[in-house]
């Protein structure tokens, strides 16, 4: 089916967050998210397929640098996740964090470590920013995305679960004894761990470089980071 002029013109407008939210949909690019959304039973619109409309058309909807084979407009599920944390496995907090890279990339590597839900502040990048779905991989179709209140979801949890958070002055993971159910906070790319959460986080890690350059990198990627401190909880817990 080609898509009319209305619908080139909505398609491109969902690459800013405001109208996502308005219209209630988003959208996958690729033959592999694109099978994966519908291996997943999320409400497609529509699919729009580079042989069936030519490559002219696919790069005048496509939301990224060049278009790809398939794309689809899909339904933001209006489903209500839960606030409160598996206290028996590991969770994920993610506060302002901006880059849509990183946050796809973080949503899929919690896919890869068994982590099924991520809350995220709610000034952190749109999950159904095209960078970020795209960075996904596909698991955003099997790990729920929650933009809450972080200091309001830590304090709800007080006593049921430990809560730990990385800090350039924290202690080094290599050498803790860490739990199978904690609630772990990632800070910014640029500012870290907010002080209104950092005031609630009584368990502080750090993971140290052991460069042996004296101009290494002052830190790392919050994605990779994430990876490191996600491998080290589930390391423990084996």
């Amino acid at each position: 089916m080609t898509p009319s002029k209305s619908e080139i013109k909505l398609i491109r407008s969902l690459a800013r967050r405001k109208i996502r939210e308005e219209n209630g949909l988003f959208v996958v690019e690729g033959e592999k998210l694109v099978q994966e959304a519908i291996e997943s039973g999320w409400d497609i619109l529509e699919i729009f397929r580079m042989e069936e409309i030519g490559e002219q058309l696919m790069s005048r909807i496509t939301l990224l640098s060049s278009p790809s084979p398939a794309l689809a407009v899909i339904r933001i599920p209006q489903t209500s996740y839960s606030l409160t944390p598996d206290i028996n496995n590991l969770s994920i907090a993610l506060d302002s964090i901006k880059d849509p890279g990183n946050l796809g990339t973080i949503v899929r590597l919690s896919e890869w470590f068994g982590i099924d839900t991520i809350y995220c502040s709610e000034n952190c990048v749109d999950i159904y920013n095209p960078k970020a779905v795209q960075s996904t991989m596909g698991a955003i179709f099997r790990t729920k995305v929650v933009y809450t209140h972080l200091p309001g979801l830590i304090k709800g949890i007080e006593g049921m679960m430990p809560v730990y958070g990385t800090f350039i002055n924290g202690s080094n993971i290599y050498g803790q004894s860490l739990p199978k159910g904690a609630l772990v906070v990632m800070g910014s790319e640029s500012d870290g761990i907010s002080p209104d959460l950092e005031a609630l986080i009584n368990n502080k890690l750090s993971i140290p470089s052991f460069s042996l350059s004296e101009k290494s990198s002052e830190s790392l990627n919050v994605a990779i980071a994430t990876a490191v401190i996600c491998s080290e909880f589930k390391r423990s817990s084996v």
